[in-house]
């Protein structure tokens, strides 16, 4: 079977089980199997496909089918322009996430912070950030070993230094304070996730449950966050878009905390809220 007949059968056969965008999906598994980019694909679109990697194709296939999201079988996601390894262990970033990181680095600018990231997962807020803001100083925390092993990896392969600590969002963190702090932490409602899409529900349910309201994650963070940022330092936290007043509206025990305006995403949802500390 030639290679742009073996695309056409992927697609058809993601097409037939109402798989969206079945076309990319179909394009990207076989540059994956094949080792080829978009462009050799095209060029290379005669040539005939040897036996064990149509076999291959079409078990991949049957992944996507059965729910296994296409990043954790080719074990790559781009985000903020650069290359991340994901797997079962962390959530796929996603561009909606680009709207925390791009509002952060309007602050950081040229300046020297030091940056806190909560919830890090696969680590792309904090290694966006330790890129793209070179001067600034990134720590990075997550509940899960096997989330940092990830992080870690993705410093490595993205060459960027960052302090990486095992911690329930700030136990580990005494005495430190920050200029600013983001965070995209779990916040989807227990009782929603089960009607996800098959291959949201394949991401860690840890890194997805907000408890009962969605909101558990934010409370505890916005009770505790005033302790560890410095004076008129920020608090970044990505929502979910339905989610914009009931965070705003958060009793905090502290009240030392100003709220902003809600930054919207390019679907026009509430996306980022961002506190700030009084001086």
């Amino acid at each position: 079977m030639r290679q742009i007949e073996l695309l056409k059968l992927g697609e058809n056969v993601l097409k037939k089980e109402n798989i969206q965008d079945s076309h990319i999906k179909a394009s990207t598994l076989l540059q994956y199997v094949l080792k080829q980019t978009k462009q050799e694909l095209i060029i290379n679109s005669k040539e005939i496909v040897e036996p064990s990697k149509i076999n291959k194709y079409n078990n991949y296939l049957q992944k996507i089918i059965k729910g296994t999201p296409i990043q954790y079988i080719t074990k790559h996601q781009q985000f903020m322009a650069l290359d991340f390894y994901v797997d079962e262990n962390v959530l796929i970033p996603q561009p909606d996430t680009e709207v925390l990181v791009e509002e952060g680095i309007k602050i950081i600018k040229e300046q020297n912070m030091e940056v806190l990231d909560l919830c890090t997962g696969s680590g792309a807020i904090a290694i966006s950030i330790a890129h793209y803001c070179q001067n600034s100083t990134v720590t990075a925390t997550d509940i899960s070993q096997e989330a940092l092993e990830v992080a870690r990896k993705n410093a490595n392969l993205n060459n960027v230094n960052i302090e990486f600590i095992e911690s329930n969002l700030f136990d580990k963190l005494t005495e430190r304070s920050f200029d600013i702090i983001l965070s995209n932490p779990p916040y989807i409602e227990t009782d929603i996730i089960k009607t996800l899409e098959k291959d949201v529900q394949a991401e860690p349910h840890l890194a997805l449950d907000g408890g009962k309201d969605g909101l558990e994650f934010y409370k505890k963070i916005l009770n505790e966050a005033h302790k560890h940022l410095k004076t008129k330092g920020y608090l970044m936290l990505e929502i979910g878009y339905n989610q914009g007043n009931a965070v705003t509206n958060l009793e905090h025990k502290n009240l030392k905390l100003i709220t902003k305006q809600p930054i919207k995403d390019l679907a026009g949802n509430d996306r980022i809220v961002i506190f700030q500390k009084e001086g």
